[in-house]
């Protein structure tokens, strides 16, 4: 691909997660047992944690493809466009979650997806393990925040309790598979930054 045809697929990209219907390769995933009839505040609670995990995935989108847009590694380009692939998955599934709940998406999707577009550059340009080291990271932090979801959401909530399990198993893949291709350990200093940058789009996903 040309510079101009990899700057018109990162725009087709950013123009089809903020603003298209995603359509997932793989089933949602499905509950084991049907679960219990949620009350309106377990519903509103549920909705608030799908529609963080759903501007996750934005970010998630944002940061694949700037990373593959950045490196000059055909390699390792590749391998970032079929983790960003692997990623719709996770976003067309929180999006059918937070319709069947009647809520919606976090209105700062677009702030969301610039923001990890950003670090996505830097992190391409600083060399091939760096850039992965991203990747491990946040798939690190990503996991845990799934776990943490977990423990939130109501327990009759079986459905986004089966999406958020299954979300959480990708990501330890994803993180394995960075490792794997030679990802270097970021230093402290760095996932403290990574860690703060989340927490305010977490916090602020939840009611936006």
């Amino acid at each position: 691909m040309t510079p101009l045809d990899s700057l018109l697929s990162a725009a087709d990209t950013a123009l089809r997660t903020l603003f298209a219907a995603p359509r997932a390769a793989l089933p949602t995933p499905q509950a084991d047992s049907p679960g219990a009839e949620l009350t309106e505040e377990e519903k509103r609670l549920s909705a608030a944690l799908m529609r963080v995990n759903h501007a996750g995935e934005v970010c998630a989108q944002a940061l694949y493809t700037a990373q593959a847009l950045s490196t000059p590694d055909r390699a390792l380009r590749a391998h970032f466009k079929r983790a960003c692939a692997e990623e719709t998955d996770h976003l067309a599934w929180t999006k059918q979650r937070l319709d069947e709940l009647g809520s919606r998406t976090s209105l700062l999707n677009p702030l969301w997806y610039a923001g990890a577009f950003g670090i996505g550059l830097v992190a391409g340009r600083l060399g091939n393990a760096v850039s992965l080291g991203f990747v491990v990271e946040t798939e690190r932090q990503v996991e845990a925040h799934l776990m943490g979801h977990m423990d939130r959401l109501p327990a009759g909530d079986q459905t986004s309790r089966a999406i958020v399990a299954q979300m959480a198993a990708d990501e330890v893949s994803h993180a394995v598979d960075a490792q794997k291709a030679g990802a270097m350990e970021l230093p402290g200093p760095v996932k403290d930054l990574m860690r703060a940058a989340a927490k305010v789009m977490t916090t602020t996903a939840h009611y936006v």
